[in-house]
């Protein structure tokens, strides 16, 4: 009687076959072909082309929704704090004038220039600096951020500087710039702190913000806001998580450059016998309930800040709000 042999043909088999696996393995290393696991490998965010793509991408999408007053048309390239802030412009030229904005201009972005930090692990993002036919001299940066490479890049950011207020950036030999973490103690303020202490500054004051348009003179014109017969409060608050998360870029000079929101709120309460000021048909537009004694605007304001190393103060750079809702009383 034969003797069964398959077992040990099998073992066999399976061991030229694990040796197989194992030289192609090495094979495709050599050679350069490996998968790289983006949540782990230190990477450039994105190629500067794809990056170029992504800026026409958002200004046409943008263009058409503004000509439209149609959110829909840029939804899938605007998030965070820009998002809120478009969405509600949006909806409130839709109101008034819902046949399109017959006073749209496209806008032109020209002379782009992108910072792409190298990083492990999302969000990617990188920043375009363009000039624009809107806003005068003013440079445009732009925050493009994802998620995950099947999504499309998405502006959470938008801010206007004076070409002299952009600050030069770290960069590697290829030209690749370096992400702050937002827990970082090499600055004044730890980027994933701003919001919250920008919050508290506007609130109660103190020292780890320099005096400015955005922080000294906000304060001194909140405070000159009551008037006879009108009283008017705010409140401040953080946004920190998902889209609304901080994103830092490291400085020549070893600061760090950081976009943060925050939302705050505007009470206005009229004096028994009169009624809040009339306000204008955009606002009137966001507003529910009757607007009779007070009037409680809320605001999405998404900043830009000067993070300097340990022992410097924070500058402002920019703001730009917008309303995004409003309720009567």
């Amino acid at each position: 009687m034969s003797r069964d042999r398959g077992p040990r043909r099998l073992r066999r088999l399976d061991r030229r076959v694990l040796i197989a696996a194992s030289v192609t393995a090495l094979s495709l290393t050599a050679s350069g072909c490996v998968v790289v696991h983006g949540e782990r490998e230190v990477l450039p965010a994105t190629t500067r082309a794809e990056a170029a793509t992504a800026l026409r991408q958002f200004t046409t999408a943008y263009n058409a929704a503004d000509k439209a007053y149609d959110s829909s048309l840029d939804a899938a390239h605007v998030t965070g704090a820009l998002g809120d802030i478009d969405a509600a412009r949006l909806k409130a030229g839709h109101a008034n004038s819902p046949s399109g904005n017959a006073s749209h201009t496209p806008l032109e972005l020209t002379d782009a220039k992108f910072t792409i930090p190298k990083k492990a692990g999302w969000p990617r993002w990188f920043v375009a600096d363009a000039a624009a036919n809107k806003g005068g001299s003013a440079r445009w940066l732009l925050v493009f951020t994802r998620n995950d490479l099947g999504e499309p890049w998405q502006v959470a950011y938008l801010t206007l500087l004076a070409p002299t207020a952009v600050p030069k950036f770290k960069t590697d030999k290829d030209g690749w710039a370096e992400a702050v973490p937002a827990n970082s103690a090499e600055l004044a303020v730890a980027p994933g702190e701003l919001s919250e202490r920008y919050a508290t500054y506007l609130k109660s004051g103190g020292s780890e913000f320099a005096d400015g348009a955005h922080t000294s003179g906000w304060r001194a014109d909140r405070e000159k806001a009551t008037k006879p017969g009108l009283a008017v409060q705010f409140l401040d608050q953080p946004l920190t998580s998902g889209d609304y998360a901080p994103l830092a870029l490291r400085t020549a000079d070893g600061g760090a450059l950081v976009f943060f929101t925050t939302r705050y709120y505007q009470k206005e309460t009229a004096a028994a016998g009169t009624s809040v000021p009339t306000q204008n048909k955009d606002v009137q537009a966001l507003t529910t309930g009757e607007v009779q004694q007070t009037l409680t605007l809320q605001l999405v304001s998404n900043e830009v800040a000067l993070d300097p190393k340990r022992g410097g103060k924070v500058s402002m750079l920019g703001r730009i709000e917008g309303l995004t809702s409003a309720q009567g009383g």
